[in-house]
């Protein structure tokens, strides 16, 4: 059963308000244009997937992960979940939540790299 664009914006209102810890520590750096004047918006619903974070101008999807992400079949899922994203012009950056805790200027420094195309592939 498809979920209409309405279901679609309520789930990403209340993701919106569940962020995990990192995922609050990285908006608090990129809210407000607060990365050199980069807009980016958080779980943001792009077609039959919400992503973390996403700079529109530049086509930039961030995404934070955990532990969550290292069985296979949630490693097919995010393959699956990168291949339609990229189908659709977008390109990720996929960051630890550990990377977001402990390196914290470092992420910013690399997701400051992929705004200006300078990463081999957002990944």
């Amino acid at each position: 059963m498809a979920i209409t664009q309405q279901k679609r914006l309520e789930q990403a209102r209340r993701l919106r308000h569940s962020q995990t810890p990192a995922e609050e520590r990285l908006w608090s750096g990129l809210r407000g244009r607060r990365l050199q004047s980069h807009k980016f918006t958080r779980q943001y619903p792009i077609g039959p997937f919400t992503v973390d974070f996403l700079c529109r101008e530049a086509r930039l999807i961030i995404e934070v992960d955990g532990a969550t992400h290292s069985e296979d079949h949630e490693i097919d899922y995010d393959e699956r979940r990168t291949a339609y994203l990229r189908s659709q012009g977008y390109r990720i950056l996929r960051v630890m939540n550990d990377d977001v805790y402990r390196r914290f200027d470092d992420v910013m420094d690399m997701i400051l790299l992929a705004l200006e195309h300078k990463l081999p592939e957002a990944r």
